[in-house]
């Protein structure tokens, strides 16, 4: 009889559920639901208070309400016998974590705190702890601590030690509160079953966790604040495991809830970006997976340990048993699209794309494709949340070059595609530089259906990229999860064999390209260099902007 896993994708916006075909892979039904409070990014929910800049939380209710919702309704729209659903696997956005009590109450919930901003989620590219991160990196680097090169030599300020130390300098009485702060990728798989476990992705890539080595120590946690001391030995005490290890069975409240049978595995987390390198099919080294939406990451397997620079991460085991993954990635992509549109696109723009029953961003690109490479004159710094990798430096911020009174929006718009895309071939030669070579990519991910800014991508990297058949990959992944706990599988790289489907398309690098492409690259690097290593210009505006 056929069986069925669960794949939950939790995203910056919504969360994602699919009913799998344990033996194949294919996707019975999909149901997505909006969080609805979004992002708490400008006032906080409870009380109305204005949040300060590079703030980025959310309410932890929501997952829970996306859960049971999508979930009943995959089962409904499929009809399937909910005995023949077999396990859960998730995965969730990170360095995203939740302060809670013993129980898994999340503080913001307590009336106590539901005004304390410090209480809520930290969502992944919530970037006010820079300062922090600033100590942290200061410190490890005074005390010559090794693990800091696993990381590039930096850490960022959206992961664990710096959001933890930004909660005890700023709400010291949260971070007592909490008995645990955790991540969220952990703490779902904890309410649904009752039982708490690390997953080794998380904790590996955010919270500087190690195979061998196991924690940071609590001695350097103290030299950075005497508070923080006990922030791994209480306020993480959990045994940390793979992804896809069984946890636990479904409680019998949330069997009730998701209509589901009571016990079925519930599987360790993982990082969606990493789910969706499952999903996309990748069980083999020296292949970059590019999972592209409102960020970008890149991830890549290797035989070998190389403690390169301006990577987000080394992780032995951190995706498949027997290999070292890495991570880099963009903070913002999508995102950066996104902003175009809402903020700098005038009204006939926004009126003819209406008319044609297309959208903005559709309308955009139909026009920026007639354009010649370095036709508009334009070259873009795509930081405009940030640079992830290889700088790891949050307050850098974007520029654009060349304007003029003639500049049109689709000029604008193809420039900033191109930085995007100059920013992943910057990410692809530092792996190379280091000894990580490249030999295959693949992409998925909501702007993978852009064929648009596929082909400048592949232009840009001059390299051929195939497209993940799967246009939920990171939920596909999260399924896997789900079926290798439930005991389909003995392991990861036999549900990827399995269950992931050939890549659908292959983009081919267009060689007329490839001389202005060089050109315009070169000059990227400089501004590159310029901005982010030379000049403090960006965060002297950041400064100012902030002290207002």
């Amino acid at each position: 009889m056929t069986k069925y896993s669960i794949g939950l994708d939790f995203g910056t916006e919504s969360a994602r559920a699919v009913l799998v075909d344990t033996a194949n892979g294919a996707i019975i039904a999909t149901a997505v639901e909006l969080y609805k409070h979004g992002v708490i990014d400008d006032y906080l929910t409870t009380s109305g208070e204005k949040l300060p800049p590079d703030w980025a939380l959310q309410w932890p209710g929501d997952w829970l309400e996306s859960t049971q919702i999508t979930i009943q309704k995959i089962m409904s729209e499929s009809k399937i016998e909910p005995n023949n659903v077999i396990g859960i696997g998730l995965d969730f956005t990170a360095c995203t974590i939740l302060p809670t009590l013993k129980d898994s109450t999340p503080l913001c919930e307590l009336e106590k705190y539901q005004n304390n901003p410090h209480a809520f989620a930290k969502l992944w590219k919530h970037h006010a702890a820079q300062p922090q991160a600033d100590k942290v990196n200061a410190l490890a680097k005074k005390q010559s601590k090794n693990w800091l090169a696993r990381y590039g030599g930096i850490i960022s300020s959206e992961w664990l030690i710096p959001k933890a130390l930004e909660i005890v300098e700023n709400a010291a009485e949260i971070y007592q509160a909490a008995d645990y702060i955790i991540e969220a990728s952990d703490w779902l798989p904890w309410v649904l079953s009752g039982k708490l476990k690390r997953n080794s992705c998380a904790a590996g890539y955010k919270d500087n966790w190690h195979k061998n080595d196991g924690d940071v120590d609590s001695k350097f946690l103290s030299d950075l604040n005497p508070k923080l001391a006990n922030l791994y030995s209480q306020k993480l005490a959990a045994e940390v495991v793979p992804a896809a290890t069984k946890i636990a069975g479904l409680s019998q409240k949330w069997a009730k809830k998701l209509g589901l049978k009571e016990g079925i595995a519930i599987g360790a987390g993982i990082i969606d970006a990493h789910s969706a390198l499952l999903g996309g099919g990748i069980s083999s080294p020296n292949q970059m997976f590019m999972i592209m939406g409102t960020s970008s990451c890149q991830l890549v397997m290797s035989k070998k340990e190389v403690l390169a620079e301006g990577i987000s991460g080394v992780v032995e085991d951190g995706i498949l048993p027997g290999l070292f993954a890495y991570e880099a990635g963009q903070a913002g992509v999508g995102d950066i699209f996104a902003w175009f549109v809402k903020n700098q696109v005038p009204s006939e723009y926004q009126e003819k794309a209406k008319k044609q029953n297309i959208s903005v961003h559709e309308l955009l690109s139909n026009k920026a494709a007639k354009l010649k490479v370095a036709e508009s004159g334009l070259l873009v710094l795509d930081w405009l949340n940030g640079c992830r990798t290889p700088l790891v430096d949050a307050e850098l911020s974007g520029l654009v070059l060349g304007l003029s009174l003639s500049t049109k929006p689709e000029e604008i718009y193809r420039a900033l595609i191109e930085a995007t895309a100059f920013g992943n071939r910057l990410i692809i030669e530092n792996f190379e530089e280091q000894g990580i070579k490249i030999e295959r990519l693949v992409s998925a991910g909501g702007l993978s259906k852009n064929k648009f800014l596929m082909q400048i991508y592949a232009d840009i990297l001059q390299h051929e990229i195939e497209l993940a058949a799967s246009e939920q990959a990171s939920a596909l992944g999260a399924a896997m999860l789900g079926a290798v706990a439930a005991g389909s599988y003995d392991n990861l790289k036999q549900a990827i064999d399995k269950m992931a489907a050939k890549p659908k398309e292959i983009y081919y690098p267009n060689l007329e390209n490839k001389t202005k492409y060089d050109i315009l690259y070169t000059e990227y690097k400089n501004l590159v260099n310029y901005f982010g290593k030379q000049s403090n210009l960006m965060k002297t505006l950041r400064s100012l902007k902030n002290s207002n």
